[in-house]
């Protein structure tokens, strides 16, 4: 398997943990981080191994592809494998502005693709989402074989992105996986995701603002659970194929939103009923029959411990909290919520 491995996003919330993973568990790898440093990419994240002689970063945008291919050109020979994380993957913020998910998500996938191109032994990880389902009912699961049917700008970016992924492995031959998950949770989420945001503001004592009536329904996963799955859909996963991850954790945001506020603050006072996301799916939620059996993956972090474990890492490291939230971000959240006013 992989000697030397590139990752795409590596200082934002999922990449960072990634790193962090595979220098723990797979010690003779080198890892090359690239990452452009947007406002959700931070070197802190990544702060206690920056120094560590089997990691490597570089700062580059990967929809530039003069400066994509130099930056991988400093590498003493081509890598093994390539895990791409990098997107801009907040809804909300694809309803604001949506040019930069074209961009980043079906720009930059494309500019990696034509590089796993110029290098066939390479093996190439899509890391995706199950937004580019849709939206489920009540009842089922998403399964790989669900059709692709996006309802976001974000989402819909993030299909766009795994069809090319799709057409390069048939049409070009490239060893190719893609992974989808459901919603992450962990330490070092960017703070506009709904866990953080409730955890901070519940902390500070701000309103705790909930989309329409709560009762919009994830499957949760913890951020490790995750990685473990993308490390393992990269060393075991055939190519050509889709696999799902999910923590079997389905909960409706109140219930969430209702549980951070009882483990922070101690009362519902906080919480405020703001007009619903426009285009909100109801309900996701994965069938990982696919990975149990062949891939022998389960998730190991319930959603009790995992939880309680992010939110003290939250209030453990109010320096890092502070640094991230920083005028940039709160112009962003002042603008989405402005108006937003009680359903």
């Amino acid at each position: 398997m992989p000697k030397t491995l590139v990752i795409t996003g590596g200082c934002g919330f999922i990449g960072s943990n990634f790193v962090h993973l595979l220098l723990r568990e797979r010690p003779d790898w080198h890892i090359v981080n690239l990452d452009a440093l947007t406002y959700a990419g931070n070197l802190a994240n990544l702060a206690s191994i920056a120094d560590d002689p089997r990691y490597t970063f570089l700062r580059v945008d990967i929809t530039d592809a003069e400066a994509l291919n130099a930056a991988l050109a400093t590498l003493p020979a081509p890598p093994d494998a390539l895990v791409h994380f990098a997107a801009e993957s907040h809804v909300d913020r694809s309803i604001v502005g949506p040019e930069a998910f074209l961009n980043t998500n079906i720009i930059g996938t494309f500019r990696l693709l034509e590089y796993a191109r110029k290098h066939k032994q390479l093996r190439y990880v899509q890391v995706s989402t199950d937004e580019v389902y849709g939206s489920l009912g009540d009842e089922g699961a998403f399964t790989e074989d669900t059709p692709i049917a996006a309802n976001s700008p974000y989402s819909a970016s993030k299909a766009s992105a795994d069809l090319m992924v799709r057409a390069y492995h048939h049409t070009f031959g490239l060893d190719v996986v893609t992974t989808r998950c459901s919603n992450n949770y962990g330490p070092f989420q960017f703070p506009e995701k709904l866990i953080p945001l409730m955890i901070l503001h519940a902390k500070d004592g701000k309103p705790m603002p909930v989309y329409g009536n709560g009762k919009n329904v994830r499957d949760w996963i913890h951020v490790e659970d995750h990685c473990r799955g993308v490390l393992t859909a990269l060393e075991h996963g055939k190519p050509g194929e889709v696999y799902n991850f999910g923590g079997e954790s389905e909960r409706d945001n109140l219930q969430i939103v209702q549980q951070i506020a009882d483990l922070v603050c101690g009362h519902h006072d906080l919480i405020r009923f703001v007009q619903d996301r426009p285009g909100h799916d109801w309900r996701y939620a994965m069938d990982i029959t696919k990975v149990r059996r062949e891939l022998g993956w389960e998730p190991r972090v319930t959603f009790a411990t995992g939880l309680a474990d992010t939110i003290q890492w939250y209030l453990a490291n109010p320096e890092w909290c502070r640094q991230v939230l920083s005028q940039e971000y709160r112009s962003f959240y002042d603008q989405w919520y402005a108006g937003r006013t009680n359903a």
